[in-house]
This record gives structure tokens, C-alpha cells and sequence, in this order.
């Protein structure tokens, strides 16, 4: 999945200079780029700690993340062919239904990861240092709260709290400098996946500080989901 994620993001990087056609303001292939390369990071990250797992097959943890997450690209891709909106779209019966699938799609690959982690809580690892472990459970419970957290932004039909989509935001990204953005926390939320595994392993070394970071990188999630949903953005400019 790592590899046909990837090569997605790629393809859509390069259709982005093919077409002036926007969606909430900017180029249409750009959600698609964004939605296939976090796709690529999350699959090389549950690839990474699945290896650890003592008697694990992943097979079917893998298909489930190549069905559903494989599924929410290509929908995302092909809205973006047309030009239209793939997330918050019901502008007909079959794009409503579409739509429900992609966030059950996405919904069912967040409680695989969830199952990931409660097997990192409930085995034990001697060969790792502690402190990594701990790093690896702490980045999977926060992708997995902050994932859940775009039921915030589905359950609203919107991205942006306090003014329309589609306003000015910053470059790629996109997150609104006017309003309140929760795809601010579900960002950074999500990817603690990667981030404190990694500080944890190369940087802290030590199982005190990991916790800290944890839970000082969550904060700063539930921060700028506070921030979003008073309306406020996170930059302003």
C-alpha cells in the first residue's frame, strides 16, 4: 500500500499542473495529493509496527487498509477529475451514499489501527526500549482520537467554523487564516503516529520525557480543536 499510495501522490502532484479547475479554491488535484501521500505515511508507519508484533499475520489488517483507505483515494481522485466536491457532498442520492461510504471506509481502517494499538498495550515487547514502546501506544491512542475527530467536521458539513470553505488559507495545506479550521487538529493529531515514535526512538530516549511529549503534543491537538471550534484560526494572516 506504502508503494501505490505513493506513486498516487505523485501522479496527482504532476495533474495538478495540468488543470486551472478548483475545488474550495484551489487546484483540484491538490486534496487528492494530500489524502494518497498521508495514505503512503500511515501505511509505512502500521508497517513498521506491525513488525514487532510477536505471531501477527497482517493480512488482514493490510486488506483492510488497501480496501478502505484504497477506496477513499480513488472516490477523492475521481471527484477531483470533475471538478467537484467529494467530502460534505450531497448534492445527489448516489454522492450522499458515496460520501457515507468514504467515512465508514475511513472509520472501520481508524478501529484497525485502534486494534494495532491495543495489542501494543497488552503484549509485551522485551527487545524494545521501553520508552519506544510506550512512544508507539501514546501515537497510535492520539491518531486514533483525533482520526475520530472528523465525525467534527462531517457531522457540520464543513471544514470551516465561523465563514465559508473556500476562503484564503495557507499555501498546499489550505487551513483557513480567517476562521476556525478543525483539520488543524485532525492534522496534527493523526500524524503523532509518526512524530513521537520517531522524537521517542532517535531524540528523547528516555521513557519520562516520551510521556511528556505525548501528552504535550495531545494538548496542542485539543488546543487548536478548541481554537477551530470558537471560530478562530490557528495563523492568522
Amino acid at each position: 500500500m506504502v508503494l501505490y499510495a505513493l506513486v498516487a501522490a505523485i501522479v496527482f502532484i504532476l495533474l495538478s499542473f495540468t488543470t486551472t479547475v478548483k475545488v474550495y479554491g484551489i487546484n483540484a488535484w491538490i486534496k487528492p495529493f494530500k489524502f494518497a501521500l498521508s495514505t503512503a505515511l500511515l501505511s509505512w508507519a502500521m508497517a513498521w509496527y506491525i513488525g514487532y508484533l510477536p505471531n501477527f499475520n497482517p493480512a488482514v489488517f493490510n486488506w483492510v487498509i488497501i480496501i478502505t483507505l484504497g477506496f477513499e483515494i480513488v472516490y477523492i481522485a475521481l471527484q477531483a477529475s470533475k471538478g467537484q466536491l467529494s467530502h460534505y457532498n450531497l448534492s445527489s442520492p448516489l454522492y450522499s451514499v458515496l460520501y457515507s461510504l468514504m467515512a465508514t471506509a475511513a472509520t472501520v481502517a481508524t478501529f484497525a489501527v485502534a486494534y494495532i494499538g491495543f495489542l501494543f498495550f497488552t503484549q509485551n515487547f522485551p527487545e524494545l526500549p521501553p520508552y519506544y514502546v510506550w512512544a508507539i501506544r501514546i501515537g497510535i491512542v492520539v491518531f486514533v482520537v483525533f482520526s475520530l475527530e472528523g465525525f467534527v467536521m462531517g457531522s457540520r458539513l464543513t471544514h470551516t467554523i465561523g465563514g465559508p470553505d473556500g476562503e484564503s488559507g495557507i499555501p498546499l495545506l489550505n487551513w483557513s487564516t480567517k476562521y476556525g479550521d478543525p483539520r488543524i487538529a485532525h492534522f496534527i493529531g493523526m500524524h503523532a503516529l509518526q512524530v513521537i515514535p520517531i522524537l521517542s526512538y532517535h531524540l528523547l530516549k528516555s521513557t519520562r520525557l516520551t510521556l511528556a511529549t505525548g501528552v504535550l503534543y495531545a494538548l496542542l491537538a485539543v488546543f487548536t480543536l478548541v481554537q477551530a471550534l470558537q471560530g478562530k484560526p490557528f495563523l492568522k494572516f
